[in-house]
């Protein structure tokens, strides 16, 4: 058996533990494959090389299936494809020498009980005080939050 085909199936075995235990974890064919084909590479290199040999490729098999499993499994490494749970946004606050109680505005969307109003060219969140109010209706300002408004259908 050639030294490139061993050093292949160990490859392979670790690429089939990376595949167990980042796309699909549990028991499944891929770990399981993943130690038949590292297993087989070390009896390969047993029966190809003898002792001394095979202990080298064993201890090698070991090292380069811990360290890349360690190099995979590490925080920083899968950090640019996972999810980030951080919020960095911002909700504007309301400018109250724009918008004061009293006022009229159309609603954006529809309010249920939250959605948007536009008001003196301005799109502010707003919430309903009375339930659901349809899109495109007029309606009053009731209170002014920090960062949302409460309104009322205009009754006409």
């Amino acid at each position: 058996m050639n030294l490139v085909i061993i050093i292949l199936l160990i490859l392979t075995g670790i690429l089939l533990f990376a595949v167990e235990f980042l796309l699909i974890p549990g028991i499944t064919i891929a770990g399981i494959g993943g130690f038949l084909f590292i297993a087989a590479a070390i009896y390969f290199g047993y029966d190809e090389y003898g002792t001394p040999g095979g202990h080298y490729i064993f201890a090698s098999a070991l090292v380069l299936t811990v360290g890349g499993l360690y190099l995979m499994l590490r925080g920083r490494t899968w950090k640019r494809s996972m999810l980030s749970t951080s919020v960095d946004g911002k909700v504007p606050e309301i400018n109250t020498l724009d918008v004061k109680v009293g006022d009229h505005a159309i609603t954006i969307s529809r309010l249920a009980p939250i959605g948007k109003i536009k008001i003196n060219d301005t799109f502010i969140e707003a919430k309903s005080l009375t339930g659901f109010i349809d899109q495109r209706t007029e309606v009053e300002i009731v209170k002014v939050m920090k960062t949302n408004v409460i309104v009322k259908p205009v009754n006409k």
